[in-house]
């Protein structure tokens, strides 16, 4: 079938374009031009990149929910996706497909926040037998802490610097940026958000601070800066993505469930949304229902 709507579909296109150049011969020359403009107009109107949240992967079923997902479902997820054709990308194509290469034809981001060690123990050793990529985003001061105490836990520790360095030399893993140390979800403020009765001047000192805190750790540890910028728990106040801009940030992610559209224009790449993928379900399940993913 898929053979068949592939064949159905450049047909289409071919039969599209033939009225352009009013009835006139078209050779493979004029062919192939007709086809590229309907590329490029594809492009223009923005290419679907659905995205996946994760956070913890563990054995231990008494953990499994909202935020915590089996080795099992996780590499039930991977083979799906590549079943239907998609084809994992990293945050760094994006920035490349913006100087004008091509994104694979259904591309599709995978990330982890917050940096768990679980991430290094089950979904790095899933991602390489599977050639699947991924961006990880550490908190940074657990990045820290945990490298200089050494423990290693699944249940609680962080990925230590050398893994994440581990992890993206093997070019299937990216780091991104999710805070040195606002990874806070109660209290004021929540995340990256402005506090109460904060000045804006004030604001942006703090955040400036600790952002390009957690910047230069991964710059010196991981040997690349980040691109992008995750926000803890999604949550932003007024000014907060026009600073996240201005501190050199190329990508940012929210919480928002939905599919964002991305073009050759780099601003299409800020606040895209994310789908978090919860324990109990099937990959079939949530990527159709949940994620609104066709099947071929």
């Amino acid at each position: 079938m898929g053979k068949i709507r592939k064949k159905r579909r450049l047909y289409g296109l071919i039969k599209v374009n033939w009225k352009i150049v009013s009835g006139a011969a078209l050779g493979a020359a004029a062919i192939f031009a007709a086809l590229f403009t309907v590329s490029a107009a594809t492009v223009e109107q923005g290419i679907p990149l659905p995205v996946v949240m994760y956070h913890s992967v563990l054995k231990d079923e008494a953990y499994h929910g909202k935020y915590v997902i089996s080795p099992e479902e996780l590499e039930s997820d991977m083979l799906y996706l590549k079943s239907q054709g998609y084809t994992t990308i990293l945050p760094e194509d994006l920035l490349a497909f913006a100087q004008g290469k091509e994104l694979p034809e259904k591309p599709i981001l995978l990330t982890f926040d917050d940096g768990y060690y679980n991430n290094y123990l089950y979904a790095y050793k899933l991602a390489q037998k599977h050639q699947c990529k991924f961006l990880i985003s550490p908190i940074g001061y657990y990045s820290d802490f945990y490298t200089q105490t050494g423990e290693k836990n699944g249940y609680y520790t962080h990925c230590t610097w050398e893994q994440l360095q581990e992890m993206t030399d093997s070019g299937l893993v990216e780091v991104g940026n999710h805070s040195y140390n606002l990874h806070k979800g109660s209290g004021s403020p929540v995340g990256v958000k402005k506090a109460s009765g904060e000045t804006e001047e004030a604001y942006r000192a703090r955040l400036t601070e600790d952002l390009l805190t957690a910047q230069e750790a991964v710059e010196k540890h991981v040997r690349k800066r980040p691109d992008t910028f995750v926000y803890p728990f999604g949550a932003v106040s007024k000014s907060t993505p026009e600073l996240v801009k201005s501190l050199g940030f190329s990508v940012t992610m929210t919480c928002e469930e939905k599919t964002s559209r991305v073009t050759r224009d780099p601003d299409s790449f800020y606040d895209l949304g994310r789908y978090l993928r919860p324990s109990g379900m099937s990959s079939r399940e949530f990527f159709t229902k949940r994620m609104k993913l066709g099947e071929e």
